[in-house]
């Protein structure tokens, strides 16, 4: 039986302990870090494509290293902890994290000498090193935030750690972009030497973190082992239906939405649709990341468990304020009224969903489903606006699924995350299989992609989720 630590709290038990508080934060900077990091690949792709003078299908090999790492590094873990023994289970969490972000710091670190050689095949190096180590992180950091607190808060507090997630993804694109292209120290420097001190700083901050979690006391959480199984070569992970239909769901959702996000721009730009440049649309990308962003928040508020329900609609009240002041700032009026409107749709389905994770799940991808109808068949502001506003429902998707899946795992928890991380090569498989549709028909009709994609979250959110392994509810226990 899983030796997971009881929580308990005044406010409910959605919510976090003191005790769980400080450990949630520095996980908290992780989520931040490595969506910072992801969302770089961004500024890369035009800087090194315009270095070494590469072809569209060449720089996208910087997403098929990234992504392929997660893929890869994932099997490797799950091949080990079946044969071997989860690392994680035996390092522990606290452990595996380091291990994660020093990985990871060698990674950036080895975009210095790649740029001073000037070669290409050592930058997809670089970043599948990288990229492996914030797998690591993933595989650690993920069920780690579940067991911090309730199994009840467990998506809430995904959620809230996944929001700052898409912050590091929100604000990575106009650092990066500042370091690289546009700051003064970059400013004679034309080659790749402009990505070499951007990514010694997030080296250095990375190690900074590792030190940090390396002096920090974190609740040594640990899985024993079921009677009668060994943990040196179990296999009892594949018994688990609910894990399994769950990684088939993380593929289809990563998958849906990088497709999504990247063909928003060229869809937007359709004369029958937004008929704007790139650089216009660009600006509408931005809000549907921020949207995801803004989303997470809500999840992580409606889906916790509060003393006094008020607080809830108050501090929910406040986020769609501040949202709706800094699209104005940024923007205009009515383009944040547009986007309070669509918060307050989503709020209206977070309601219907009863602030139940799977509930909640299934009717935000069933929201999607309407939004993709809209944007296949639709026209003008109607279906530009309603492909943006996708963002504000994929948001609490990634954080719920994964927590649904791993529920009831006990001992198996390292091994069924590593196979949730595994699915995230989604990202690398179902955009080309929409690009290919593009090409075949139109961008437009090409969004049946991803509609195929949440349609089986549908599935999932209502039906797929249930544990019915007789171990897994003896683990919950």
């Amino acid at each position: 039986m899983a030796g997971i630590p009881p929580a308990s709290s005044p406010n409910g038990g959605g919510a976090v302990t003191s005790n769980y508080l400080r450990p949630l934060f520095l996980v908290t900077m992780l989520f931040f870090m490595w969506g910072f990091i992801t969302c770089m690949n961004d500024i890369l792709i035009p800087k090194l494509q315009q270095v070494f003078t590469l072809q569209h299908w060449q720089a996208m090999l910087i997403q098929t290293a990234f992504f392929g790492a997660y893929f890869i590094i994932s099997l490797i873990y799950f091949i080990f902890s079946i044969t071997k023994g989860d690392p994680i289970v035996k390092i522990g969490y606290k452990n595996g994290i380091i291990a994660g972000l020093l990985v990871a710091a060698v990674g950036c670190a080895l975009f210095y000498p790649a740029a001073g050689l000037a070669s290409y095949p050592f930058f997809l190096l670089a970043l599948f090193v990288l990229a492996s180590g914030i797998t690591l992180l993933q595989i650690a950091a993920n069920p780690y935030v579940t067991i911090l607190g309730s199994p009840e808060g467990a998506s809430s507090r995904l959620n809230l750690t996944q929001a700052f997630n898409s912050l590091g993804t929100t604000i990575a694109p106009v650092i990066g972009g500042y370091l690289i292209f546009d700051s003064v120290s970059t400013a004679a420097v034309s080659g790749a030497e402009s990505v070499q001190m951007p990514y010694i700083g997030l080296a250095v901050t990375l190690i900074v973190i590792a030190i940090i979690f390396r002096m920090s006391k974190l609740p040594a959480v640990t899985n024993q082992i079921e009677e009668g199984e060994s943990l040196q070569t179990t296999t009892g992970i594949w018994k688990f239906r609910h894990l399994l239909l769950g990684i088939a769901c993380i593929f289809a959702y990563v998958g849906g939405e990088v497709a999504i996000g990247s063909a928003l721009i060229n869809f937007i730009k359709l004369p029958h649709i937004g008929n704007l440049d790139e650089s216009s649309a660009s600006q509408y990308l931005a809000i549907f990341w921020g949207g995801a962003m803004v989303g997470r928040f809500f999840g992580a508020l409606a889906l916790a468990q509060f003393r006094q329900p008020s607080y809830r609609i108050l501090l929910m009240a406040m986020v769609a304020l501040l949202s709706f002041l800094t699209i104005w700032l940024i923007y205009d009026m009515q383009i944040a009224l547009i986007v309070l409107a669509l918060i307050a749709i989503n709020v209206v389905v977070l309601i219907f969903g009863k602030f139940i994770p799977s509930r909640t799940l299934g009717l935000f991808a069933a929201s999607v489903l309407v939004l993709l109808i809209i944007t296949i068949l639709g026209n003008g502001v109607l279906a530009m606006w309603s492909v943006i506003a996708i963002g504000l429902f994929n948001s609490i998707m990634f954080p719920t699924i994964f927590a649904l899946a791993i529920k009831g795992l006990g001992n198996y928890a390292g091994q069924g995350s590593s196979l949730l991380v595994m699915a995230i090569v989604g990202g690398a498989i179902v955009p080309p299989l929409q690009g290919w549709v593009a090409d075949l028909l139109n961008i437009q009709y090409s969004f049946i992609i991803p509609f195929a994609c949440y349609l089986y979250i549908v599935y999932y959110g209502f039906f797929g989720y249930h544990v019915k392994h007789k171990e897994a509810h003896k683990a919950s226990l």
